[in-house]
């Protein structure tokens, strides 16, 4: 290991003094720690502004073909700045009967983000499950999107959900049957506001 003298550089990271004895060992440190400087002072410039949450803890359901909002997973942020951006996360737990499908996405305001390209008939979708006849279970859908509203105004996030010819639950299972394997479970949306 290097002994020369070092110091800490304008990101707080710790950068090798040279010397002599031990110059190629400094130089070969340095040249990792001025990527980790590099990243540090990246993330130094970003500030979290903001922090909005909801979660549900109730059921849902839907026999909708078209999308439609899911309750109290909804928030509503107001960014400080036109460039600031915003991390979306959501965590939703469904039930659904047998072989029906469901499809999740996510908006801002009426715009759907966070979905795919067109494909044909293709839903465009952030999230989507087929069950092949699991009637007794929920499953998960989750993912994190980072939005660029470029407002100041009050912006809208919210999850909405179809199916394709059943009806579907949040935060319960199709069957929700009263034992120890047919739980009640919770759904969250967060919205993290970051400077740009």
């Amino acid at each position: 290991m290097p002994t020369g003298p070092g110091g800490l550089d304008a990101n707080g990271v710790w950068q090798y003094g040279e010397d002599d004895t031990e110059a190629l060992a400094s130089d070969l440190l340095n040249l990792g720690m001025g990527s980790v400087s590099t990243v540090v002072g990246a993330l130094g410039s970003a500030t979290i502004l903001q922090v909005l949450s909801a979660t549900k803890t109730d059921t849902f359901s839907t026999t909708s073909t078209s999308f439609i909002d899911v309750t109290d997973l909804t928030l509503t942020l107001t960014p400080a700045a036109t460039s600031s951006k915003v991390l979306v996360s959501f965590s939703i737990n469904l039930g659904v009967p047998n072989t029906a499908g469901v499809q999740v996405r996510l908006m801002r305001d009426s715009t759907p983000i966070a979905i795919g390209d067109a494909g044909g008939a293709s839903q465009k979708q952030s999230s989507a499950q087929t069950y092949p006849g699991i009637n007794t279970d929920t499953r998960n859908r989750s993912m994190q999107f980072l939005d660029s509203p470029n407002t100041t105004s009050a912006t809208v996030y919210k999850l909405q959900i179809i199916t394709n010819t059943s009806i579907v639950y949040v935060n319960r299972s199709s069957a929700d049957s009263n034992t120890a394997y047919g739980g009640r479970t919770a759904s969250t949306i967060t919205a993290m506001e970051v400077t740009g």
